[in-house]
C-alpha cells in the first residue's frame, strides 16, 4: 500500500511539465519521423487500424509487404490527432515521455528505495541528448517504460506479467529484442551473484516474444521485415547512409551531452567500494545492462535514450544501501549543524539533481529551436496534390524527406522513406540508380526518372546542387514549382 498516494500524480505532473517546457521551447518537430507517426495514426482512425498504405510502392514497405512495426505505438497516438497533427504529436511526446520516466519511479518504488521520488526527478537531468530523444514521436519514450516495468517484474519473480508485456512490445516497436537481453543478464547476474540458474525470465521472456510474432496482425510479413531491417544495422552489412543516429557520437559530443549519465554511472562505481559489502543481485543486473546499453551507445548514438537512465537506475541501487544505513552525526554543540550532518547525502542528492536539471534542460531547449521548420514542404505537397493525379509517382531526391511529404501529401506515392535500406533490400540495381541520379551523376536523368521509376515528377529540395546542375541541362525536365525550400520538375514524355 502506498503510504502517500498521490504521490505518483505528483510525479507524472512534474515530469509532465519538465517535457512539456522542453517540447514547446520550439513550434517545430524535433525529428523528421514524428510527422509519419503522427500522420500514419490519424490513417488508422480515418480509415482502419490496418489502412492499405500505399505510398511506398518501391521499398519493402509496399502494398503487399508493409508490416506496421510501430502498431501499438500509433494506437497510442490516436487520441491526438484530433485537432492539429503537429501539436497533437508534440503533446504524445510529453505524455509518452512522462509516462517512462514514471515507470522508472515504480521501479525505485518496488524496490523500497529510499527518497525513490528524488532519484526519479535526476532522469530530467540526466542527459540532455537523452531527453532529446525522448521529445520525438516516436516510440522509443513508450519503449523505456517497458523495459524499466520488465525489470521491474524479472526481480520481484512476476513473470508472467513479463510475458504479457513481452507480447505487447512486439506489436509496439520492433526493439523488442532489448527484453531478451535484459533477461538474459539477469540470468547472467543470478549465476554470479547467486551461483545458481534461473532461466524462467528469459523462458517467459522468450514466450510472450515468440507469441507476438506469430499471433500478429502482419504475420507473415513482420518476421520478413523485422529480418530484414534488424539483421544489416547489426552486421553492418549495408554501406547505405541510414541517418545520423546510426552512427556513434565522438567523445567530445558525449562529454557535453551526458556528463551527468556518466558520473552517475562512475559514481555508482564509487558507491559500491564504500558500501563495503558484496554486491547484490538488483545492482548487478542494472550493472550490466547499463554496460550494454553503454556498448550500444559507443555503436550508435541513437542508444542515448537507453544508457542515461539505465546508469541512473544502477546508480541508485548501487546508492541504496548507503541512503538505509543510519549514521550517527558527530558531536557538535548545534542542533542545525547536527541535522546537516545527518542529512548531508541527502543534501548532497538535491544539488546534484538540482544542478543536472538546470544544466539539462536548457541545453535540450536549445537543441530543440534548432529544428527544420515544421512547414518545410508545405508549399510543394500542396502543389502537388492541386496539379498530379491521385496516387502519381513522385521522385524525391532524398529519402528522410518522406515523413514530411507524406504529412502534407497522401495525395501522392514516393519511392523511399523512412530507412533508405528498404528501397535497397526491395530493389538494389533500382537503388544505386537512384543515388546517382540524386547525386547528379547521371547527365540528362529524365529517361530514367520516366521509364525505371514511373515518376512523372520530381521533388528536391535545394541541397542536392548535382542534381539541380543536370536538371538545368536536360530538356526533360521542367521546372514547375520553386520556393524557398524546395523546386518541383515536370518529366516531359518523348
Amino acid at each position: 500500500m502506498l503510504k502517500r498516494p498521490w504521490l505518483p500524480a505528483l510525479l507524472l505532473f512534474l515530469f509532465f511539465f519538465g517535457m512539456a517546457i522542453v517540447q514547446f521551447a520550439s513550434p517545430d518537430l524535433p525529428d523528421n519521423d514524428g510527422f509519419y507517426h503522427i500522420k500514419l495514426a490519424w490513417l488508422m482512425r480515418t480509415e482502419g487500424l490496418k489502412p492499405n498504405f500505399i505510398w511506398l510502392p518501391l521499398s519493402i514497405l509496399n502494398e503487399g509487404e508493409f508490416y506496421d512495426h510501430h502498431f501499438l505505438f500509433h494506437i497510442a497516438l490516436i487520441p491526438f490527432t484530433f485537432g492539429d497533427l503537429r501539436v497533437g504529436a508534440k503533446w504524445a511526446a510529453v505524455t509518452f515521455s512522462a509516462i517512462s520516466f514514471l515507470s522508472v519511479w515504480y521501479l525505485f518504488h518496488r524496490q523500497k528505495i529510499p527518497l525513490s521520488w528524488l532519484w526519479a526527478l535526476a532522469l530530467l537531468g540526466i542527459s540532455d541528448a537523452f531527453l532529446f530523444r525522448m521529445s520525438i514521436t516516436r516510440a522509443q519514450s513508450l519503449s523505456l517504460a517497458v523495459l524499466a516495468l520488465g525489470l521491474a517484474w524479472i526481480l520481484e519473480g512476476k513473470y508472467k506479467h513479463l510475458a504479457v508485456l513481452s507480447f505487447l512490445y512486439v506489436w509496439m516497436y520492433d526493439a523488442f529484442p532489448l527484453m531478451l537481453a535484459i533477461a538474459g543478464l539477469h540470468f547472467l547476474a543470478v549465476l554470479l551473484i547467486e551461483r545458481r540458474l534461473e532461466f524462467r525470465p528469459l523462458f517467459w521472456a522468450g514466450i510472450g516474444i515468440v507469441s507476438g510474432l506469430i499471433i500478429n496482425p502482419y504475420f507473415p510479413n513482420n518476421l520478413i521485415f523485422t529480418y530484414h531491417h534488424l539483421l544489416p544495422k547489426l552486421l553492418d552489412a549495408t554501406s547505405v547512409s541510414v541517418g545520423n543516429e546510426w552512427y556513434p557520437y565522438d567523445t567530445g559530443q558525449l562529454l557535453e551531452n551526458s556528463l551527468p549519465a556518466l558520473i552517475a554511472f562512475v559514481s555508482g562505481a564509487l558507491a559500491l567500494g564504500l558500501a563495503g559489502r558484496k554486491m547484490d543481485l538488483r545492482t548487478a543486473a542494472s550493472f550490466m545492462i547499463t554496460l550494454l546499453f553503454g556498448l550500444m551507445l559507443f555503436k550508435a548514438r541513437r542508444f542515448v535514450e537507453y544508457f542515461p537512465p539505465f546508469a541512473l537506475i544502477f546508480s541508485v541501487f548501487a546508492w541504496a544501501p548507503l541512503f538505509t544505513v543510519g549514521r550517527q552525526p558527530a558531536v557538535s554543540t548545534s542542533k542545525f549543524l547536527a541535522g546537516l550532518q545527518a542529512n548531508l547525502h541527502i543534501i548532497l542528492l538535491v544539488i546534484a539533481v538540482s544542478a543536472g536539471i538546470v544544466k539539462t534542460i536548457p541545453a535540450t531547449q536549445g537543441s530543440l529551436a534548432q529544428s527544420k521548420p515544421y512547414d518545410l514542404y508545405e508549399g510543394a505537397s500542396a502543389w502537388l496534390m492541386q496539379n498530379t493525379p491521385a496516387g502519381e509517382r513522385v521522385f524525391q531526391t532524398d529519402w528522410d524527406d518522406f515523413p514530411r511529404l507524406f504529412f502534407y501529401n497522401t495525395h501522392n506515392t514516393y519511392l523511399v522513406g523512412l530507412d533508405p535500406t528498404y528501397m535497397q533490400l526491395y530493389d538494389k540495381d533500382l537503388y544505386d540508380e537512384w543515388v546517382k541520379i540524386t547525386r547528379g551523376e547521371v547527365a540528362l536523368p529524365s529517361q530514367t526518372i520516366l521509364t525505371r521509376f514511373s515518376a512523372h515528377y520530381v521533388h528536391t529540395d535545394l541541397s542536392h546542387t548535382g542534381f539541380l546542375r543536370q536538371a538545368a541541362n536536360d530538356p526533360g525536365l521542367v521546372e514547375a514549382y520553386r520556393d524557398g525550400q524546395a523546386v518541383i520538375f515536370e518529366v516531359l514524355v518523348p
